[in-house]
């Protein structure tokens, strides 16, 4: 565990520190929270505002929720199949920094309808490609009922992610965040990466 990660967790007033594959399996991967210095760089971006609700795929403890909006001031729904990963969440959303804009649901991804005023998912990896495409799905129905600009946002992604979003013919890349200088050592899945739902 990274001394500067628990730092950002007091600051925060959270909790969020630790991998946790207890409930994992071949559908749903580990909870493991986005770093910090990742998610600073992201906030930075430009790409999420004020008016922006982000919506946190594989939430886990909250970490991204409570962050994101506190650095850009845009709500944010927190959503996990895991029972035990909600309930820590929600214990968090009592002491956090930005507790007031930050919600939390519990369900699986695949199941879940998206808010309409939704404008920004993130991922982490949370789940298989075949559960991805489901989301997308759900995403998709959402954009329906209310047309508006909606981001996704991949960090680390997974070449299997990659894969599947660039033969989408509804999913636009527009942008790359690096985040391999944030690191020691060389991996080029150190990034986050940023598509636009068109139609």
């Amino acid at each position: 565990m990274n001394i500067d990660e628990r730092i950002w967790d007091k600051l925060f007033k959270i909790k969020t520190t630790g991998r946790d594959d207890s409930k994992a399996d071949y559908y749903n991967y580990p909870y493991e929270p986005t770093p910090y210095g990742v998610l600073e760089r992201l906030g930075n971006s430009g790409w999420i505002k004020k008016k922006d609700v982000i919506l946190d795929y594989g939430c886990g403890k909250g970490r991204v929720s409570f962050f994101l909006s506190y650095q850009t001031r845009a709500k944010a729904i927190g959503l996990d199949y895991d029972e035990r990963m909600y309930e820590m969440a929600l214990e968090n959303k009592k002491t956090a920094l930005s507790g007031n804009r930050v919600s939390f649901k519990l369900g699986s991804a695949e199941d879940f309808e998206v808010p309409t005023m939704v404008t920004r998912c993130y991922f982490f990896n949370p789940f298989s490609v075949e559960i991805l495409k489901k989301v997308m799905a759900r995403i998709t129905d959402s954009y329906y009922q209310e047309p508006r600009e909606i981001l996704l946002i991949f960090y680390y992604p997974s070449e299997e992610y990659i894969s599947y979003l660039m033969t989408q013919d509804n999913v636009e890349f527009v942008d790359e965040i690096d985040c391999t200088d944030l690191y020691a050592y060389e991996d080029e899945r150190e990034k986050i990466l940023i598509f636009q739902l068109v139609y």
